[in-house]
């Protein structure tokens, strides 16, 4: 993401940092050298790789600096670390074979199991006879035995039932919303960015609605599951069209949630000022969670592990850790959908002259907005035009077939109750890798390279801190 490539202007460095400035140079002459005596006399390969920037301004690149003076390069998930190797920082990784590497995010289960989700918790350990998988996450996977247990996929529902309650009632008391405990919950906490598509969830919700109005206007919404969408995050402050997503997500709240016809099949709530603290009320209490950015551009995620954790199925694309958490709990367990990395530059060549949306059903989405059903449509003008395909980066239209297609699927699923608490059960059993314990003990063992120290023969269970 280019947030994440910094490049600072040269002139300004040398107004507020110049002593800084001169450091770079330094290190990036030191550095050339370096290229030159692997690759003589080429100009294009010093220019790729160069920390300056050439240009008028010059500009320092601050992920070159980064990589030059790191030890190691860590891409956080498998196919982003492929991506920053293949790709992104190709010449660096030939250059430092062994530079960039790959050790995949993880969570930490004492705050993401044990203290946001106590009853299940309380729940697990009691199938599983003790609590050793606190500190060994590898352990939940004796919970694949009991995935088949009648009698123990009730219990997981009823813990899952009461956690959704507390939401409600957090909703009610904080938001003064009131949505039913019985509907689907759907959530989507994360930062708001257009490559983490919360717009594209909240268009789906537009046709939803249109469709749902349809029905409910003829009395034919038998079989239909009611479903509470559930949006949180954040936008950079200066991110104008983030901040119109949070807009258009509340202006459709607001009518959704005050129409009459559907308000027993459809509520939409953007909880306001997400934190972690609300997180660990909303995620226990997901049924079924969103990530759904276009492929190549979410570095790991770690909520993704957070809702599969806690037995909250995922909907998402082949992109950062969904793909191991994929592989970890079957993909049977998993609502997948969407362009791989290898699809996406195509669709965008296919698209660069196209400006007729292709799937009608976004089109009347596009249509109702445009139409003044959720306020004044000249707020939204940005965000329609920007769905043209031609205009389209994110791939909002490409994915929107195969995304409703995934929640088809999720409405069905969710209807067999048996079914849904099984795929549940097998998401947290299949979490073990994604331990934060896994991830600091291939830190140690790749990177920093230390021993881990033994407290076996200590009487207590963790070393007393020093005190200053």
């Amino acid at each position: 993401m280019p947030e994440a490539l910094e490049r600072w202007s040269v002139p300004l460095m040398e107004r507020v940092l110049p002593r800084h400035l001169q450091i770079i140079y330094q290190i990036n002459h030191d550095f050339l050298q370096l290229v030159e005596s692997v690759w003589p006399a080429n100009t294009e390969m010093q220019n790729k790789l160069s920390i300056v920037e050439e240009g008028n301004p010059k500009h320092i690149r601050m992920a070159h600096l980064a990589i030059v003076m790191s030890h190691t390069v860590n891409g956080v998930a498998a196919i982003h670390s492929n991506i920053l190797k293949e790709s992104l920082f190709k010449e660096f990784s030939q250059l430092y074979p062994d530079k960039l590497m790959n050790i995949t995010n993880g969570v930490t289960p004492r705050r993401w199991l044990l203290q946001c989700n106590p009853k299940l918790t309380q729940l697990i350990t009691e199938r599983l006879g003790a609590d050793d998988y606190l500190n060994n996450l590898d352990l939940l996977a004796k919970l694949r035995e009991s995935a088949d247990d009648k009698e123990f996929q009730k219990k997981w529902l009823s813990v899952k039932q009461q956690n959704k309650q507390r939401l409600v009632d957090y909703l009610r008391k904080n938001c003064n919303i009131f949505v039913d405990a019985n509907a689907l919950f759907d959530v989507q906490i994360k930062r708001i960015h257009e490559y983490k598509r919360q717009f594209l969830n909240i268009m789906r919700v537009i046709y939803d609605y249109i469709e749902l109005k349809r029905k409910a206007e003829t009395r034919n919404t038998k079989g239909i599951v009611p479903r509470v969408v559930i949006f949180g995050g954040k936008a950079a402050p200066g991110y104008h069209r983030a901040k119109l997503i949070i807009k258009l997500i509340n202006s459709v709240a607001e009518r959704v949630n005050a129409d009459n016809l559907t308000k027993d099949l459809l509520k939409v709530v953007f909880v306001p000022n997400y934190n972690v603290s609300l997180a660990e009320v909303i995620i226990p209490a997901s049924d079924i969670s969103q990530h759904i950015s276009t492929a190549g551009y979410e570095a790991s995620g770690t909520s993704n592990m957070k809702f599969a954790l806690n037995g909250g199925l995922i909907i998402g694309t082949l992109d950062g850790a969904n793909i191991e958490i994929k592989d970890s709990i079957g993909p049977e367990n998993m609502f997948v959908f969407g362009l791989n990395t290898e699809q996406i530059a195509k669709a965008r060549q296919q698209n660069h002259s196209v400006f007729q949306v292709k799937d009608p059903r976004l089109g009347e989405a596009i249509d109702a907005i445009r139409k003044g059903l959720f306020g004044d449509p000249n707020i939204f003008t940005e965000l329609c035009d920007a769905l043209k395909p031609a205009h389209d980066f994110y791939l909002v239209g490409d994915d929107f077939a195969g995304y409703m297609e995934a929640h088809q699927r999720i409405f069905a699923a969710y209807q067999d109750k048996s079914k849904w608490a099984k795929m549940s059960i097998l998401s947290t059993a299949g979490m073990g890798k994604f331990s934060s314990d896994r991830s600091i003990t291939e830190y140690a063992q790749k990177i920093w390279h230390c021993n881990q120290v033994d407290f076996s023969d200590s009487n207590e269970r963790t070393p007393k801190l020093p005190k200053y």
